[in-house]
């Protein structure tokens, strides 16, 4: 026989529920929230057409991913948006025909995504001029190596819709002595249009093939915001706006630096934590790096955002700089024969970005405050065995 509880017994409820007075003052509106987002009234195109116009600077992987993209959404939105996406391709020959004939045939890019179907609207075009003519909305994303050539081009007076807007996908900073500056600022300040920085967690081919991402546009205005985001949003790329030009372009940017770092983890077969350790210690010097030369940049930015900890985050597990940096830990090779052997044409950033934001830190006398960039830096053009990546970090 159990023993008696002594735990209090419950009052009996002697109310129904019926009894109870249940009211509110709150009154439900008509209308709620729809299922899906409504897309927002973009801002009116200067063009007699009342539509804005797309054209794409730049033809790689990355280039060609996001011109499958705009190309899609201006289909979609033709409303708003001419049908025709012009992509500017550096005319090549493959397999004995202009890689531009063959885009434009097979509606592929044999050279850099050969594997995926482009959209029939998006057409390949050798000569500049013709790509930009009545364009409102210009995404660069050439490599840097080549965007002062393209600048002084697009400059001449006339080239450009004088109420264009462009926006920089274009990863790397410019340094003359001790003044640094943004792709997107150059851009800006070369032909005069606003200019966005789009950054993120992004490998081209993956977006190419639709496997989900984000990616986070920063932008001068709400204007900016509202236009870039119906060029680039899309069920698989989701696109969130800040107006951070800076943190999104330096993100985009030094993030290529810490993939050097983990590349050379990875050659010097390391194991989980030492890299772990580098990433910290590389979004950390990112951060500051931004907060200390680029007045009004965001801390959030870095931490909450694709272009900042999740890009990051994938480039040190895969991509082009961490591809390299481990094959040099590996072999011993110089930077630019591994660029040759592995990158099927394509530019590596990361020690060009090293190269410059060391000089700049230099002129600025500076070094000392960003240990994990000054040794990648040493590494690469200075003989620094990789081993001695993380003493003195």
């Amino acid at each position: 026989m159990s023993a008696q509880s002594t735990a209090p017994s419950t009052p009996d409820v002697t109310r129904d529920f019926s009894d109870l007075e249940i009211s509110s003052t709150v009154t439900t509106p008509a209308a709620t929230r729809p299922s899906s987002p409504i897309p927002a009234a973009l801002p009116p195109s200067p063009l007699a057409s009342g539509k804005h116009k797309i054209c794409v600077i730049g033809s790689g992987s990355w280039g060609t991913a996001l011109a499958k993209i705009a190309a899609e959404n201006a289909w979609k939105r033709n409303d708003e948006f001419h049908s025709e996406v012009r992509m500017w391709v550096r005319e090549k020959i493959v397999n004995g025909k202009p890689l531009t004939h063959i885009i434009n045939r097979t509606h592929l890019n044999s050279r850099y995504l050969p594997d995926i179907k482009l959209p029939k609207n998006l057409v390949a075009t050798p000569h500049l001029k013709d790509v930009v003519k009545d364009a409102t909305l210009i995404v660069f994303v050439v490599p840097h190596q080549f965007l002062h050539t393209v600048l002084g081009e697009l400059s001449k007076p006339g080239v450009l819709h004088p109420q264009a807007r462009a926006i920089s996908a274009i990863k790397g900073v410019e340094v003359n002595g001790t003044d640094i500056e943004t792709f997107a600022s150059l851009i800006e300040g070369r032909v005069g249009t606003p200019c966005s920085a789009l950054s993120g967690a992004n490998i081209a081919l993956e977006v190419a093939m639709g496997q989900f991402c984000e990616t986070t546009i920063g932008c001068p205005t709400h204007t900016d915001s509202l236009l870039w985001s119906a060029v680039f949003h899309a069920p698989t790329f989701r696109v969130n706006a800040v107006e951070d030009v800076n943190g999104v372009s330096l993100g985009g940017a030094l993030k290529n630096i810490v993939a050097l770092a983990a590349g050379f983890v990875d050659g010097l077969g390391l194991g989980g934590n030492t890299k772990a350790a580098i990433l910290r210690i590389g979004l950390s010097e990112m951060t500051e790096f931004c907060l200390e030369f680029f007045a009004g940049s965001q801390r959030e930015t870095f931490s909450n955002e694709s272009a900042g900890i999740a890009d990051l985050i994938t480039t040190c597990y895969g991509g082009r700089n961490r591809k390299c940096a481990e094959e040099f830990a590996k072999t011993g090779q110089p930077f630019d024969v591994i660029e040759k052997k592995l990158l099927n044409g394509q530019k590596l950033q990361g020690t060009a970005t090293a190269e410059e934001v060391h000089n700049f830190l230099r002129a600025r006398k500076r070094t000392h405050a960003y240990p994990l960039f000054e040794k990648v830096y040493q590494i690469s053009f200075e003989g620094l065995p990789p081993k001695a990546l993380v003493q003195g970090l």
